[in-house]
């Protein structure tokens, strides 16, 4: 890692949030049948003023995000993955409409739409070079007249909504129902990410359309098994590192068995909290001191691609850096701490009713470096009272280090450890995937919203909490929002 003025440090710090990630895995011995790249982008210079109102936007950014045939045969795809700026955010790409046009877009388990820039009309002073969708070019585009909008606290995109297939890890939705944005606020997008893919479920999408994914799920036969899975890489660490490299890979329908050893714990979502993809935090603990945590809901969290970093209530967050010795409140910044760098910490997160405390990597707990021994952690406080998300939004300085799998039925996440093949592929720069049309291993319809019904929203179906990321880039990757940031909303 680089030693920085303590400024330049806070500024890289803040660019550390961008959130785009696709990373290219090496070939399994039996590929997959579809399978996703990810790429990552180079951290962002900044003085320490830029550093804290980029962190403050990253927090911000989460704040508003969480405010068929019988005899089809069983397939499952996948997709190479992107790392956008050293971790803070992966995409994937999809195709759209007639002829097939593909398009990077950020995948989020934190949230539940599909949109797309539109050529028509997105206007920020960052939208150039972001390939963007022209309607009338597809044949089988179908405007449903219906107003959309997303809220995302200091960043909104807004629109309408339309129908046309799409294509992703070798599935096609004939008529999936997904807005085209003519308004963005500025930074909410930065190339070559032109939109987002929400991975959540059907009750928390601010069109009311069923998810791509679920349409998949809910049609019978379609997928071998009614799941998803992601490998993500980590360049954090990486000096030498661009602002894209391979970001890992993305499953759909089956798991990649050589990115995982052992079993994969599955723990299933609390009943009635089908929205997020939801977990219960059992157990929190630093450097072998355990973290009091409230039981039940209270303790529940979002398992989140579209997050970059960790957030959590303030008390149980100021407890874990309390164990940290020299650790203390990042001034000026909303819910940061630093704490020296020669400390290492180790941290370990527990869910459900599990037995298996996960790791964190110590790379993945020391978001950045800004003076010669002060470093910035990655878990921050967030106060979520008030709206519909968890306490908790745990992204991918978690998730870097597991092989993930959201499960539709029974809905649960699972967690299993990482093997060599996925390790090795940390910090191995190299040339990353480019957005194509794919061939169609299986297609279903999809459902769309009510025609000429207004659909909007702050924060895809939670309200809005506050700000956006730096540059939208880093929200979208930090608390999994929209594309262009590191924090996703």
């Amino acid at each position: 890692m680089h030693l920085l003025s303590h400024s330049l440090a806070l500024a890289c710090l803040l660019s550390l949030a961008q959130h785009h990630i696709l990373a290219a895995p090496s070939p399994a011995a039996s590929p997959l049948p579809g399978a996703i790249t990810l790429r990552r982008r180079n951290r962002t210079q900044r003085n320490a003023t830029e550093l804290t109102a980029w962190l403050n936007h990253q927090k911000e950014l989460l704040e508003s995000k969480y405010g068929t045939s019988p005899q089809r045969k069983r397939a499952s795809g996948l997709n190479l993955l992107v790392n956008q700026n050293a971790d803070s955010s992966f995409f994937g790409s999809i195709a759209v409409g007639t002829p097939a046009i593909s398009y990077d877009v950020i995948l989020d388990t934190g949230s539940s739409d599909l949109w797309l820039a539109a050529s028509d009309g997105v206007s920020t002073s960052s939208s150039d070079g972001i390939p963007t969708f022209d309607s009338s070019a597809s044949t089988s585009f179908t405007d449903l007249n219906t107003s959309f909008s997303i809220s995302y606290g200091s960043g909104a995109a807004r629109g309408t909504l339309g129908k046309d297939a799409v294509r992703f890890a070798g599935f096609e939705v004939d008529s999936q129902t997904f807005g085209v944005v003519t308004q963005v606020s500025t930074d909410l997008l930065n190339s070559p990410v032109s939109g987002l893919m929400g991975l959540g479920f059907e009750s928390i999408a601010a069109s009311g359309a069923k998810p791509f994914w679920q349409a998949l799920a809910d049609s019978d036969g379609t997928l071998d098994s009614p799941l998803m899975a992601f490998q993500l890489t980590r360049f954090v660490d990486t000096a030498n590192a661009s602002p894209l490299e391979p970001g890992g890979t993305f499953n759909l329908g089956a798991v990649n068995t050589s990115l995982f050893t052992g079993s994969i714990d599955y723990q299933d979502i609390p009943s009635g909290q089908e929205g997020y993809w939801i977990q219960q935090l059992a157990a929190l603990t630093v450097n072998g001191d355990s973290i009091t945590l409230p039981s039940g809901s209270g303790a529940y969290a979002a398992i989140d691609t579209g997050t970059t970093l960790v957030g959590g209530p303030e008390d149980a967050v100021s407890a874990l850096y309390a164990q940290i010795p020299g650790s203390s409140t990042l001034s000026g910044s909303q819910g940061y701490y630093t704490y020296p760098c020669s400390t290492e910490v180790n941290v370990t997160m527990r869910f459900g009713s599990s037995s298996i405390a996960w790791p964190i990597s110590n790379a993945d707990f020391l978001l950045q470096q800004i003076s010669q021994d002060t470093c910035v952690g990655a878990f921050f406080s967030l106060d979520t009272t008030g709206t519909s998300a968890p306490p908790w939004i745990v992204g991918d300085t978690f998730l870097k280090n597991v092989y993930s799998v959201f499960r539709a039925s029974p809905a649960s996440v699972g967690f299993a450890q990482l093997s060599d093949t996925a390790t090795g592929m940390n910090g191995k720069t190299g040339p990353v995937p480019s957005p194509t049309v794919g061939a169609v291993a299986a297609t279903v319809s999809g459902s769309n919203a009510n025609a000429g019904t207004d659909r909007s929203s702050s924060t895809n179906g939670a309200p809005a909490l506050a700000g956006a990321a730096p540059a939208a880039l880093w929200a979208a990757v930090l608390l999994s929002g929209l594309a262009g940031g590191a924090i996703l909303l």
